[in-house]
C-alpha cells in the first residue's frame, strides 16, 4: 500500500490550478485526498474544496485523512460526471478551479480483490463503483467476438485485438473466465511471442480496455469536459492529468474546441525523472491546464 499516498504531478497540478484564499475548488477525483490536501494548504486560511469520489472505500478514507480541515472540505460520494448536478445541490454555482486525475488510484490497484491488476490472481471485477453492473467477468462473458475485438482496439489501442478476442471466445466456450490470472494467461497464449512488448506485460492493453468499458470512463471524461467550462468563473483554471494517449487526446481536443477556454502551455507537463524514480506509476502521466476566459 506504499504508493497509495503519492499523488501524481502534485506540485505541477496545484501550480496550474493557482489556488488562492477564499477560493472554491473541485477535486473531481478525490481518491485518498492527496491533491485536495495540497489545494487546501495552498488556499489557506479559508479556501474550500469539494471532492468527488465514487469508490465508497476511498471516500471513507479521504474523509478520515482530511477531517482536520473541517468545513473547508466537502466529500461527495458520486462520479465527477454528476459534478454540475451535485454542485447545484450544494447551493454552489461557480468555482475557481477544477482538478481531475484520471488514473486508477493506488488503493484500487493495490487491493487484489478489486481485480484491476494481473499482479495478483483475483476475481475479474474492475468496478470503481461496486454498485455498477456489469463487472469485467460478466462483460467478457456477454460480448460477441466482434464486440470484444472492437473494445480492445478502441479502448486499449491493441493491435492484436482480433486475435485476442478470438482466443478469449474460444476459451470461454470451455469454461468461464473468472479471474485476472486466467485472463492474463489467455492473452499471453493468444499473442505470438514476437508481438509481445518489451517493457510492459502483453495483457496490459486488454486490462486497460476492459476497465475503461466497465466504468464508462470515456463517457464520464466527456461529461466532465463538457460541464467544466460552464462551472468555472472567468479566470478559473481546469487542470487534468491523463495516463494514456486516448485520454490525453480527449482532453486536448476538448480544450481546443471550447472557445471559452485558453490552453496554458502548448505541450502537456510530464513528470520528471525524480518523480518517476519515486513513483514508477507516474511515468505515463500528462497534465494539461486551461483558463476560463
Amino acid at each position: 500500500m506504499g504508493a497509495a499516498h503519492v499523488p501524481v504531478l502534485l506540485e505541477e497540478a496545484v501550480a496550474g490550478l493557482a489556488p488562492k484564499g477564499g477560493g472554491l475548488y473541485i477535486d473531481a477525483t478525490l481518491g485518498l485526498g492527496g491533491h485536495s490536501r495540497a489545494i487546501l494548504e495552498a488556499s489557506a486560511p479559508d479556501g474550500r474544496v469539494i471532492g468527488f469520489e465514487w469508490d465508497g472505500e476511498a471516500a471513507a478514507r479521504a474523509r478520515e485523512n482530511l477531517a482536520g480541515y473541517g468545513g473547508r472540505m466537502t466529500v461527495v460520494e458520486a462520479s465527477y460526471a454528476r459534478m454540475a448536478e451535485e454542485l447545484e445541490r450544494l447551493g454552489e454555482r461557480e468555482v475557481d478551479g477544477i482538478l481531475a486525475d484520471l488514473g486508477v488510484s493506488s488503493l484500487q490497484l493495490d487491493s487484489p480483490e478489486r481485480g484491476f491488476s494481473f499482479q495478483h490472481d483475483a476475481p475479474l471485477d474492475m468496478r470503481m463503483d461496486r454498485t455498477r453492473e456489469p463487472d469485467a467477468a460478466r462483460l467478457l462473458a456477454e460480448l460477441t467476438e466482434a464486440q470484444l475485438a472492437d473494445l480492445l482496439y478502441h479502448y486499449g489501442e491493441e493491435r492484436q485485438a482480433r486475435r485476442i478476442a478470438r482466443h478469449l471466445v474460444e476459451a470461454r466456450a470451455k469454461k468461464p473466465i473468472r479471474t485476472t490470472g486466467e485472463l492474463a494467461d489467455l492473452v499471453v497464449r493468444a499473442v505470438p511471442r514476437r508481438f509481445h512488448p518489451e517493457k510492459t506485460h502483453v495483457a496490459t492493453k486488454t486490462f486497460q480496455a476492459l476497465r475503461i468499458a466497465v466504468n464508462g470512463e470515456f463517457e464520464n471524461i466527456r461529461a466532465l469536459l463538457t460541464a467544466a467550462p460552464g462551472l468555472l468563473k472567468p479566470g478559473g483554471r481546469l487542470a487534468v492529468i491523463s495516463f494514456h494517449s486516448l485520454e490525453d487526446r480527449l482532453v486536448k481536443r476538448a480544450i481546443e474546441a471550447d472557445e471559452r477556454l485558453r490552453a496554458i502551455g502548448k505541450k502537456p507537463v510530464a513528470p520528471g525523472p525524480d518523480e518517476i524514480a519515486k513513483n514508477p506509476r507516474a511515468r505515463s502521466a500528462r497534465l494539461r491546464t486551461a483558463e476560463r476566459l
